[in-house]
């Protein structure tokens, strides 16, 4: 039978097919010699990637066994042939991927608070952030003596509490402690995870006074702090918080409204120090010292003037990444800087996708938990975009230097800034629309202006103002850097008042999002005609996103706060006294970028003191929904009649067991399993909830402790 259709047409073609496919995959991979290597930290963070998405231990062991079979494979095809070594060394960072963040979470373990409590406790301060804008203050601490306890916590406390602690001061408190707060709707923010890798097992809210041991107070304050502190007394308000994230990556100080504009005109990433101001720094020191070093003509003459300064920018840099704490898009920005300086020195070109490449692996290595947030996938998505795209033969050419008036030089250099832009842009979104469920339009427009004037204008003028401070000589230049931050803020919040500048989507499917980012890179990574292949994968990726429905209704991990769907494509709250944190939260899950109304407020919806009732859908298949928002102890038969009349009953108590929906009955116990929901009622209704069932990973089963040593349990609600 299969000799028979072998002779057929089709089976001639396909025998065809299949004889020639591996030398075709041989040649293409020949062709893309120098591109395949880039593809190690793609594999790395493909396995990192797998075990944050797989559930549980068995599946992690078992993709190790397959990764197995693959590096095998990859050796019975032949290390001499492209193909087997890409397969086997592929396998095998993908595999010592999966090991790697596995290995990280064991590393990290701490036990972590089992439920809320009241409790008093001394501890030492470990790190302090201020939150001015807030009012607030953020302190990492060790509680001491207090087995019960987590070994880290992380409190907030107003600014008149706080007073002038210091980092290693010890302190008796009184606080509200709680669990790190897992994802409160489907698709968003874990800080549980954050808080797993950075070992925190509790964060609370101090009550009352903080004691301090006798004689505190006053100490020296770290560098950064006082570095902040300096900036926010010579430029107030807004301006100085940005200036202070310029310099130190302190961000406490900026109002809310000015970092949503920020956010919303696709500026936001001026605000983490990442490549931008890092390459600002190192050149800047670079060009100074070389000015300086060529004063002298004997380091002039001896050939010591290039490398001295590459040192002094090196230094500088490092310098500057020490002060801004570490963070992964400084760290990433740094450690590139150093290898284009290499480069620069041993005549090599500096800026390439090998050096993006480089820099992706370090960070994985030294932090692999950084892969699943945002902070990572921006600033690799935007330098590869960037490098990507001022490598291709066309961008080169259009940017190639030439013999031109040097007004058709500068629109030539504005038009290359404007196509960077929109590829940065089209780059990021999917990954903004994944994380925040919204993307801004305007930003390539917005950062024509925006990098410029900060690139140029603003650092080198808080450079000069901090270096001339040294003498008291600072204030012009600080009057020329606050009047740039002014207009940088007018234009942010410019641009984010525009019609049309948000777009906002509900949830992207993982799967969504992954096809999407495997096609981006497929497209930037190679250079042969074959990279076109990367837009079949990138376009079902955001179609996935494009066709998501958005719910019709949400519900919050307490199931407190409940968004019903209303027509004309709004949301409406149930508690509409429910804070800025709750609003957002629930605006960016449904996808929309407007306000909330009452659900009380509308004439479909009827509302006594304990519950609501009104129907959801669509005209054919409409559900009732009953609605739980009052605190008085209800008996279960009473409620029998109307839990049985209506589809979904949602209830942030424990419900009597007379209480049974048609279709779905959620109260306190199921709530705990499940998390937050969105629930779309069509013909085949449905709930996605935010925990997955079942899941293994170290922080949804973290040893934990009680916090009831001398504590005073937080009230529960009534049943």
């Amino acid at each position: 039978m299969a000799t028979r259709l072998l002779q057929t047409p089709f089976g001639v073609v396909s025998g065809k097919i299949v004889r020639r496919l591996p030398a075709a995959i041989e040649a293409r991979l020949e062709a893309e010699r120098e591109r395949v290597g880039l593809w190690m930290p793609v594999a790395l963070g493909a396995g990192i990637g797998a075990w944050f998405a797989l559930p549980v231990a068995a599946h992690w062991v078992g993709l190790l066994m397959l990764l197995g079979g693959g590096l095998l494979g990859g050796l019975l095809i032949g290390w001499q042939r492209r193909a087997g070594r890409a397969l086997a060394v592929g396998c095998g960072a993908m595999a010592a991927g999966v090991l790697l963040i596995w290995g990280r979470a064991l590393w990290v373990a701490a036990p972590v608070l089992a439920g809320p409590v009241t409790t008093e406790f001394s501890a030492r301060v470990e790190r302090i952030e201020a939150l001015p804008a807030r009012g607030q203050v953020r302190i990492l601490a060790l509680p001491q003596r207090r087995a019960d306890l987590p070994p880290r916590v992380r409190l907030t406390l107003r600014s008149e509490q706080a007073g002038d602690l210091a980092g290693g001061e010890m302190i008796g408190l009184r606080a509200r402690l709680m669990p790190p707060p897992a994802a409160s709707l489907p698709g968003g923010y874990d800080f549980a995870r954050r808080a797993w890798f950075d070992r925190i097992g509790a964060v609370g809210t101090v009550l009352g006074e903080v004691s301090r041991a006798p004689g505190a107070g006053g100490g020296a304050m770290p560098l950064r702090t006082r570095l902040s502190n300096h900036i926010h007394g010579q430029v107030e308000g807004s301006a100085g918080g940005i200036a202070a994230a310029f310099v130190t990556g302190d961000r406490g100080a900026i109002a809310e409204a000015d970092e949503e504009a920020m956010r919303r005109s696709g500026l936001a990433h001026l605000l983490s120090i990442s490549g931008l101001h890092v390459t600002a720094v190192v050149g800047f020191a670079m060009l100074l010292a070389m000015r300086l070093l060529a004063l002298s003509r004997r380091l002039a003459l001896a050939g010591y003037v290039l490398p001295l300064a590459a040192a002094a920018g090196a230094l500088a840099g490092g310098g500057y990444t020490l002060l801004a704490g570490v963070e992964v898009p400084t760290l990433r920005s740094f450690i590139a800087a150093l290898l284009v300086l290499v480069a620069f020195l041993m005549g090599r070109e500096a800026l390439t996708l090998r050096l993006v490449a480089a820099g992706a692996l370090v960070v994985l290595v030294w932090r692999p938990e950084s892969l699943a947030g945002p902070s990572f996938q921006l600033s690799f998505a935007a330098v590869t975009a960037i490098v990507a795209l001022h490598e291709s033969r066309p961008m080169r050419s259009f940017l190639m230097r030439r013999d031109e008036p040097w007004p058709f030089r500068l629109g030539r250099g504005i038009a290359g800034l404007l196509v960077t832009g929109i590829a940065v842009e089209v780059a990021l979104a999917p990954i903004a629309l994944f994380h925040f469920h919204k993307a801004g339009l305007y930003g390539a427009l917005a950062n024509v202006v925006a990098i410029p004037l900060t690139t140029f204008v603003i650092m080198p003028a808080e450079v000069l103002a901090l270096l001339f401070d040294s003498a008291g000589l600072g204030a012009p230049f600080w009057w020329i850097a606050e009047k740039a931050l002014e207009l940088l803020i007018a234009l942010a919040h410019g641009v984010a008042g525009a019609p049309g500048a948000v777009t906002t989507l509900p949830v992207f499917p993982a799967w969504g999002f992954g096809l999407a980012i495997f096609g981006g890179l497929w497209l930037l990574l190679w250079r042969t005609g074959w990279r076109w292949a990367g837009v079949v994968p990138a376009v079902l990726g955001v179609g996935a996103l494009l066709v998501q429905p958005r719910p019709d209704l949400l519900v919050s991990g307490d199931g407190r706060h409940i968004a019903a769907a209303v027509p004309g494509g709004g949301y409406a709250l149930l508690r509409d006294r429910a804070g800025d944190y709750i609003r957002d939260t629930m605006a960016e899950a449904a996808g929309i970028d407007a306000p909330l109304t009452a659900l009380t407020e509308l004439d479909h919806v009827a509302c006594n003191r304990d519950f609501c009732r009104w129907e959801q859908g669509e005209a054919r298949v409409r559900r009732a929904i009953l609605a739980s928002r009052g605190r008085d102890r209800i008996e279960g038969s009473e409620m029998a009649a109307a839990c049985a009349a209506a589809d979904v009953v949602i209830s942030d108590r424990w419900l009597p067991r007379e209480c049974a929906a048609r279709w779905l009955t959620i109260d306190r116990d199921s709530l705990a399993a499940s998390g937050g929901l969105a629930i779309y009622l069509g013909e085949k209704p449905k709930a996605v909830a935010a925990l997955g069932a079942g899941d293994g990973h170290p922080w949804r089963n973290a040893p934990q402790v009680s916090g009831n040593d001398e504590a005073v349990p937080t009230a529960a609600p009534a049943r």
